[in-house]
């Protein structure tokens, strides 16, 4: 059975019923990556998917560097890592714990 795309993730379009090139799975990932960082977990099937050797060239190319969860994906996959460009709270900068999240 192929993976279910959640519609929830495509608010102005009409959800793809497959995610047929990179580009499209590159849309895919920068909009759950987008939806996660703000909370909206992605379904337990959704990260088994994603989590696939075959999404690796998505991952790559997506380049959502201002995103944690991104940086997540990246390390599921096994890349390289890349330098966070996102916001980083002044109140927990000095934060000792900051390096186990």
């Amino acid at each position: 059975m192929p993976f279910q795309i959640d519609g929830a993730l495509y608010p102005d379009v009409e959800p793809p019923s497959e995610l047929a090139t990179l580009g499209d799975q590159v849309d895919f990932l920068a909009r759950l990556c987008a939806a996660a960082d703000f909370g909206l977990l992605p379904w337990p099937e959704t990260v088994q998917e994603i989590r696939r050797q075959a999404w690796r060239a998505a991952v790559d190319a997506c380049r959502l560097l201002t995103s944690p969860t991104y940086h997540l994906l990246r390390r599921w996959q096994g890349l390289a890592p890349l330098p966070y460009l996102g916001q980083q709270l002044a109140y927990i900068r000095s934060d000792p714990n900051l390096a186990y999240v």
